[in-house]
């Protein structure tokens, strides 16, 4: 079925390999840009210009039935952004939930992070307070919480494979090592694209495990499917 799509973070580093698969897929994207950036999206998606902080410069271009994907947010997260977080994560959450609300949009696919944790307290709380926005707002939702999303930029953590495969032995460490594992750029376009296609009657939580093996649900949907179209494979990995 195709899919009636909005992105906010569209030409970012998990958005634009969505906004790409999504048209791929068969789906119409719009998405939202700064004025002067639309040559970044993806040939085939919509620009939408505003500004994700204020939600009046946008909603109009959201529309009832939309599958709403919220991607903004500060790059390379660290201890030392916290005021970024809640300037920017936190207002553009907000922003977006009452875009999708005025608009009518049918599902909104927020990707949150994984919790609890001992680190990026603030990171934690303000996506937390996201979920809870979207909650509060009575949208149907999926919220996807990776941990640490593996790509191009952002390779040191495959040092740390091995420690997580031990982790992931030991029965005191195993759910902890799970929960906040490490996902695959791959993993995580295929888990939001599971997300737009699959919209839950509710709201659906997408935790580590299920990310990973998000690529794998794909492929089951599309043996059943003859009319869509394969995951393209990834060029990074």
């Amino acid at each position: 079925m195709t899919r009636q799509v909005f992105v906010t973070g569209g030409t970012g580093y998990v958005g634009s390999r969505l906004v790409a698969e999504l048209l791929a897929r068969g789906h119409a994207v719009r998405a939202l840009v700064r004025p002067g950036s639309e040559a970044k999206l993806p040939r085939g998606a919509e620009p939408v210009r505003g500004d994700a902080l204020d939600h009046a410069t946008f909603a109009a271009a959201v529309r009832p039935g939309d599958t709403f994907v919220q991607l903004v947010g500060t790059p390379h997260p660290s201890p030392r952004k916290a005021a970024e977080f809640r300037a920017v994560d936190l207002v553009s959450a907000s922003e977006s939930v009452a875009a999708a609300k005025q608009g009518g949009a049918a599902h909104f696919v927020y990707v949150s992070v994984a919790h609890p944790a001992s680190v990026m307290r603030v990171y934690q709380e303000v996506r937390i307070a996201g979920e809870a926005m979207v909650r509060e707002a009575g949208l149907a939702a999926t919220f996807i919480r990776p941990w640490y999303v593996l790509g191009p930029g952002h390779r040191w953590p495959y040092l740390l494979l091995p420690l997580y495969a031990l982790l992931e032995r030991i029965p005191g460490t195993r759910e902890q090592a799970r929960r906040l594992g490490l996902v695959t750029l791959d993993d995580m376009v295929a888990a939001l694209v599971h997300a737009v296609e699959d919209p839950p009657d509710g709201v659906r939580v997408v935790e580590v495990p299920e990310i990973r093996g998000a690529r794998r649900r794909l492929g089951r949907a599309e043996a059943a499917d003859e009319s869509s179209v394969p995951v393209a494979a990834a060029r990074e990995f």
